[in-house]
């Protein structure tokens, strides 16, 4: 016999309002991999991408063009390295990691304009998006549960 498990009941007290407003608020400090990569695709991004990693997992691969500033060097070395005036797209390993929160936490209070590009390099390089290492530049396989190929999620 299986044990029973309470289920859940969700909350659905929050107003409309307040959902709207903490999306919106979401919305002005998140970015995506598709987006980033449709922004350095157009050759006029608008900002600068930062690779927040260790140099080991810089060398393993890294978005094209990204600028490498690992997290603990971002408070003594930003300001050497970035343009204040150049908005700062962050990004770490992946969702389960939070080294591009704290990168772009550090930067907005070096007074920065900054969002994060939620998924990090885990999801660019599992959406078949250009990796470069040493060896040069290369598309990983897309994988077929985060971009089926050919199939846009249409957002």
């Amino acid at each position: 016999m299986v044990p029973s498990v309470p289920v859940m009941s969700l909350d659905w007290t929050t107003a409309p309002a307040d959902a709207a407003a903490h999306f919106a608020r979401r919305l002005a400090v998140e970015t995506d991999v598709s987006d980033v990569s449709a922004a350095l695709q157009s050759g006029r991004p608008g900002f600068v991408l930062v690779d927040s990693r260790c140099a080991e997992s810089w060398a393993q691969g890294h978005v094209p063009g990204a600028v490498h500033l690992p997290g603990r060097e971002i408070a003594g070395r930003a300001a050497a390295e970035l343009d204040p005036a150049v908005p700062v797209v962050t990004y770490c390993w992946g969702p389960g990691c939070n080294g591009a929160t704290r990168a772009a936490l550090t930067l907005a209070r070096l007074g920065y304009r900054v969002r994060e590009m939620i998924g990090g390099f885990e999801y660019w390089a599992r959406e078949g998006l250009a990796v470069e290492t040493a060896d040069g530049v290369a598309r990983p396989d897309v994988d077929p549960l985060t971009a089926p190929a050919g199939i846009s999620c249409g957002c």
